[in-house]
């Protein structure tokens, strides 16, 4: 496929989607959102075949400033309209969180609004020292969006999400790796090198366990005690009859090299 608003790779296990409309920094125009779910899809058809993990990142010094609010001063869609438009991105969200495989966002320049619950979808954050992420939602009379109320309460604890959303204030990266946005801050110059080896040795685990967990992980918050280990019960299930999994018994009962041992990890 032709993508219009992103660029797409895949190299070394690793499929990369850069938001690319620089000019606007990377406001998510409509044909971006069509690139983003093509390419979702593809990671998602592919996910523990070719592709054992994503980055997504921006283009031209910026992850992406949200919503196209200049577009917004001509829209003339009424509530309904409004109300389906936004179901559309429900979707696009909700497989990047549940994607089967590791994600990691690299944050360069400012990931704000919409772009900002797009970055911290992903299972890692990664920000350059000067990059921010902005809840910008009340800026401009809104409330969060892009999945929003669900993930920002699960990184921050619910009195800092409010006070994010409420405040629409800019949050550097040093301020969000304390505060649990980040998982990590990377010098500008070598980011990409640092998100692709981190990457990297994800690639090396054992895919089908690490998506059946995040999975689980990710329904922790709604379920009981009961449902939770019973999910246990089905992911373990699943994982015992992988080929990763025979292999790194067969090794551990030989005394053979780790078949996934992350200390010792080479790139």
């Amino acid at each position: 496929m032709e993508y219009r608003h992103i660029l797409f790779d895949v190299s070394d296990e690793i499929a990369t989607i850069t938001l690319n409309r620089p000019e606007a920094r990377n406001a998510l125009s409509m044909p971006m959102r069509e690139d983003l779910d093509h390419a979702l899809a593809h990671v998602k058809e592919n996910a523990g075949g070719d592709i054992k993990a994503m980055i997504v990142t921006g283009a031209g010094g910026a992850f992406c400033a949200g919503g196209d609010v200049k577009a917004m001063n001509n829209r003339t869609a009424r509530a309904p309209e409004g109300h389906k438009a936004m179901q559309s991105s429900h979707d696009r969200v909700y497989n990047l969180l549940n994607m089967p495989l590791p994600v990691i966002s690299l944050i360069d320049g400012p990931a704000a609004g919409a772009g900002a619950n797009l970055a911290l979808a992903a299972d890692f954050v990664l920000m350059t020292p000067k990059s921010f992420i902005m809840q910008a939602f009340a800026r401009i009379g809104l409330v969060p969006d892009w999945g929003g109320f669900y993930i920002l309460p699960r990184l921050v604890g619910l009195q800092k999400a409010k006070e994010l959303v409420y405040t629409g204030r800019r949050v550097y990266a040093e301020e969000a790796k304390e505060m649990g946005l980040a998982y990590d801050v990377v010098e500008k110059e070598t980011a990409m090198d640092e998100a692709r080896s981190f990457a990297r040795k994800l690639c090396q685990g054992p895919t089908a366990a690490i998506g059946v967990s995040k999975n689980i992980l990710n329904q922790s918050y709604n379920q009981d005690y009961r449902t939770m280990l019973e999910l246990e019960a089905m992911g373990q299930t699943i994982c015992r009859d992988t080929d990763f999994h025979k292999e790194a018994v067969r090794r551990f009962a030989a005394k053979e090299t780790p078949l996934y041992d992350w200390e010792s990890m080479k790139d």
